[in-house]
């Protein structure tokens, strides 16, 4: 098992498990987090806007260059921002916490 922590645009903070090989977005959806992922993962979009916690950024994978060039768009990006759609999580990812951008940009249209 893996411990994922959210924190939510309001503070809360949700711990939630997850097994090794799961998609952060998808374990992110199940949760009820407010992460759209209109492109269900193909880099399209940037609405899987994740910010980590500065501590858990170094471990993980660098980000492809397709990838920044997404959270180029998203909006409130900072240099912790990651999408979750690109987050695949193993056991050196336990305890990993990211917060929910306080902005989202929605391609839906909802």
């Amino acid at each position: 098992m893996i411990c994922v922590r959210f924190i939510g645009t309001d503070g809360t903070v949700r711990e939630v498990a997850a097994q090794p090989g799961d998609r952060l977005l998808d374990v992110a959806q199940a949760d009820g987090q407010p992460l759209e992922g209109t492109c269900e993962g193909q880099m399209a979009c940037s609405t899987c806007h994740v910010i980590v916690e500065a501590n858990d950024f170094a471990r993980l994978k660098p980000a492809r260059e397709e990838e920044e060039d997404m959270l180029d768009l998203a909006v409130g990006a900072t240099r912790n921002s990651r999408l979750a759609c690109q987050i695949w999580l193993d056991e050196t990812l336990d305890g990993l916490t990211v917060r929910i951008p306080a902005e989202t940009r929605n391609m839906q249209g909802r």
